[in-house]
């Protein structure tokens, strides 16, 4: 089981799809065998067993195929068994590549990476750039998330937790960054919000309803999700009060523009804040409530071994981030003319399409979980993503346009924030118990797929209505 303090993040356990068998455990069955045969584990010396391995006795049934080339014929792993450096090296390294590709089963579509770098860089049509870079940047996502997990569990709990609140939704943040620096405020400001929506209504609404109709009933920590769903009517309240304060600015002498900025400003520096008091919350004084090794240890499941060293997982993670970043610049230039050719508004491209690309990995292990009834951790990937989203990535690009001299605010089109606010409200009242069945997944769902079909007829030059949000709060009399 993963670090506990990374429940509330993005990055928040195994990814699904690995090689069963660990490192000592295929060591292990090699040597049993062997002794069974009469062989010793020196007999053999670092001699690769035939091309027809699969007859071969002593090898692990459970071995991966692919695995298999890199082990000497009584099962032991080549750098094991052999001190050649040009035979243990290339193994070592070959086997890694095999193990972290195999992490997943959206890595198929890393075939997607060098076409779609290429098609950008040549000058492909816009239309095959964004669907080869769209496809591209999935497993990417995914293999972020897995180098990062492999660098935080050896960093310990406090360090581990930082790095996944830093990389945990790094490619929103990526994609984002190059939409900001291409002064495009609207694809920045709807990705935000399609990433927390996807969260909070597919995700969630994809594990009530796969776990409930395996269960009748699934149980979670309701205090967990409860000061996560407080987090995040907080920040739904730090959407609603730009907005309602430019609407009543509206008629008056008041620079909208510029008072925004200011607040959007100040309140960016104070979701910071809330968001480190969070990690000190969940790190330090109340990590208990957050720890949900206990749960594996019931089932009794052994805690899988680490693929990657740290030196490795950060050159991992690193050159992973290049890519990531690179496909993202292809991405985002190419969405003007999609925008043109397709008829697709670039509210929905950033709402609804974008957050498939970052969350598709996080998308599939969810529900995989929740499907094993570990609904604290489901609880964790779909609300904590949110949560990050809504009190640390959004601020910082915030911040970041400040820095840049660049008009992102936190005001958000009216409709836009209505959306927000009613989602945010739904899903605090269906993890209110403590308590999910199918039911409840597919209202969540239901209601996706409204705002879906919503912002898919959205125009993008709607400008806002003067609407009076604080009519929508409870016990308002206006």
């Amino acid at each position: 089981m993963d670090n506990p303090a990374a429940t509330g993040m993005k990055s928040k356990f195994r990814n699904h799809g690995r090689p069963s068998n660990s490192r000592s455990n295929s060591m292990r069955s090699g040597r049993n065998v062997s002794r069974e045969n009469g062989n010793s584990s020196g007999a053999t010396g670092g001699v690769i067993s035939p091309i027809n391995e699969h007859t071969n006795e002593h090898t692990d049934e459970q071995t991966p195929l692919l695995a298999r080339h890199f082990k000497t014929s009584n099962g032991v792993y080549l750098w094991e068994d052999d001190a050649r450096p040009f035979i243990k090296w290339p193994a070592y390294f070959g086997l890694k590549v095999q193990q972290t590709l195999t992490s997943n089963y959206v890595n198929v579509f890393l075939v997607f990476v060098p076409l779609g770098i290429v098609s950008g860089a040549v000058g492909w049509s816009p239309a095959a750039t964004f669907i080869l870079n769209f496809l591209a940047i999935i497993p990417l996502a995914s293999l972020l998330s897995f180098a990062t997990e492999e660098l935080s569990a050896k960093l310990g709990q406090t360090l581990g937790g930082l790095l996944n609140a830093t990389f945990g939704n790094a490619v929103e943040l990526i994609v984002s960054i190059v939409a900001l620096k291409n002064n495009e405020i609207r694809i920045v400001q709807s990705s935000m919000l399609g990433s927390i929506l996807s969260n909070i209504l597919l995700v969630l609404g994809c594990c009530f309803l796969a776990g409930g109709i395996k269960y009748p009933q699934q149980r979670f920590n309701d205090v967990v999700a409860s000061t996560m769903s407080s987090l995040m009517v907080v920040s739904t309240a730090s959407l609603i009060i730009p907005a309602t304060l430019y609407a009543v600015m509206k008629g008056t002498d008041a620079n909208q523009d510029n008072n925004i900025l200011i607040l959007s400003h100040g309140t960016a520096v104070i979701l910071l804040l809330l968001y480190v008091l969070y990690l000190l919350f969940q790190l330090r004084t109340h990590s208990d409530l957050f720890d949900a090794e206990g749960e594996a240890e019931q089932d009794g499941e052994p805690e899988e071994g680490r693929v990657l060293s740290p030196p490795a997982a950060g050159v991992a993670l690193v050159l992973i981030t290049v890519l990531v970043a690179v496909c993202a610049e292809y991405l985002v230039d190419s969405i003007d003319s999609i925008v043109q050719t397709a008829h697709i508004s670039k509210t929905f491209i950033g709402l609804v399409l974008l957050p498939i690309v970052g969350n598709a990995a996080e998308h599939v292990t969810a529900v995989v979980v929740a499907l094993k009834d570990k609904m604290d951790l489901a609880i964790g990937v779909a609300i904590g993503s949110s949560m990050q989203i809504a009190l640390l990535v959004t601020p910082f690009l915030v911040i970041l346009g400040w820095i840049m001299d660049k008009p992102m605010t936190l005001h958000f089109e009216t409709f836009e924030t209505v959306v927000f606010f009613l989602s945010v409200l739904i899903t605090s009242y269906v993890i209110a118990d403590g308590k999910s069945n199918y039911l409840e997944g597919a209202m969540l769902l239901g209601m996706y797929t409204i705002i879906a079909l919503a912002f898919y007829v959205y125009p993008d030059d709607v400008k806002n209505s003067g609407l009076n949000l604080l009519s929508l709060l409870p016990g308002s009399s206006s």
